[in-house]
């Protein structure tokens, strides 16, 4: 069917994904099951097996991107790439650039130099081509305080050629007994139901995620993590970003670090944390870690960050002999070391070596 004449991004359905009070179930192949317009789903289940044809394109192809306000160049030449069927997790402290390069991406803004592909194609010429492939979840806004429920997605289904039926969309959400209550009077929860059935109404190829459980408690950002895991599994891209480096960790095939408007590292988060063990402990500021360092075996480092706490990695794993070695100077010095644990170098650690820990505007 022929898509709406209205500009792309204010037609697309902005959605609020901020919990689902259902989780994903797969069927035996992995994917989560669907139900096509005028079709029963099966109990507990949400989302469709695929949630559009899936072609062979990247999900997202950014090459050489600049985009510059003024004399600020909030992209500087940025390369990324994200695969269907992944999530990829795009992180970096404020001001680095991400909001710019995700709204790109969606064609609310255009790149001063460098190409951008979405899906295979450009998202400002080829807008009302990836329209029906892609789904937009914002952090907060998007569906009007007036619209009613049941209106609003009958009103986006029109805009797609498979739609979801809206009606069993609103009764597996809970939102039966709401269709006809403006979104305003709906409770939080209820408008997060409802934002949920917007996003995947349309069986998109990708989606966006701003920041997705900002905000959340425990309950609600699980549920969020077992909808994400339920649109990858389904094929869907899924482009997150987040401050969240445990929900990076957690959900992300591979995350992209960007910094000043540049790449700064990129890979799954087992490549960038690496194998290295840690030891960490909490003692009293300033002591002399030269002299720690002088104490371990060869290929151990060193370090105090922040004031008080103390990092001594190993180039493979913590063994008896480290340990050892650490708690023996420890004792010589007559320092007592609080709270030594053993753990991996974590997503965070990474962040913080390669962006800083200077607080951003």
């Amino acid at each position: 069917m022929s898509s709406p004449s209205v500009p792309w991004p204010r037609c697309w359905p902005a959605i609020v994904l901020h919990f689902s009070p259902r989780r994903i179930q797969a069927d035996p192949a992995g994917v989560a099951t669907a139900f096509p317009a005028g079709a029963r789903p099966e109990p507990g289940r949400l989302l469709p097996p695929r949630l559009a044809s899936v072609g062979t394109a990247p999900a997202v192809e950014i090459v050489s991107l600049v985009k510059n306000y003024g004399r600020t160049a909030a992209v500087a030449g940025l390369s990324l790439r994200a695969e269907r069927s992944q999530v990829t997790a795009i992180l970096g402290p404020n001001g680095a650039g991400k909001t710019t390069t995700i709204e790109i991406c969606e064609g609310y803004r255009r790149p001063d130099e460098g190409t951008v592909r979405v899906l295979g194609l450009d998202p400002v010429r080829d807008a009302r081509e990836l329209r029906p492939k892609v789904g937009v979840m914002l952090q907060s806004g998007g569906i009007p305080t007036s619209a009613r429920a049941g209106e609003y997605l009958r009103v986006l289904a029109s805009f797609y050629a498979r739609p979801l039926d809206p009606a069993v969309l609103l009764e597996r959400l809970g939102l039966a007994a709401s269709t006809r209550i403006p979104f305003k009077r709906l409770s939080g929860g209820q408008q997060q139901r409802l934002s949920l059935a917007a996003a995947v109404i349309g069986r998109p190829e990708l989606v966006f995620l701003d920041e997705p459980t900002a905000g959340l408690d425990p309950q609600a950002r699980h549920a969020t993590w077992d909808l994400i895991t339920g649109l990858r599994a389904a094929g869907a891209g899924v482009i997150l970003t987040t401050h969240h480096m445990d929900e990076a960790e957690r959900l992300a095939d591979r995350v992209a670090i960007v910094d000043h408007g540049a790449l700064v590292a990129d890979g799954s988060p087992a490549q960038l944390t690496g194998t290295a063990g840690q030891l960490r402990f909490r003692a009293e500021p300033g002591l002399d870690t030269d002299s720690l360092l002088a104490a371990l075996p060869a290929g151990s480092a060193a370090k105090e960050s922040p004031a008080g706490h103390y990092v001594v990695e190993a180039h493979d794993r913590v063994d008896p002999q480290l340990l050892a070695a650490v708690t023996a100077w420890c004792a010589e010095r007559g320092i007592l070391a609080q709270s030594l644990r053993i753990e991996s170098r974590t997503l965070e650690d990474v962040f913080l070596e390669l962006t800083g820990r200077e607080l951003r505007s």
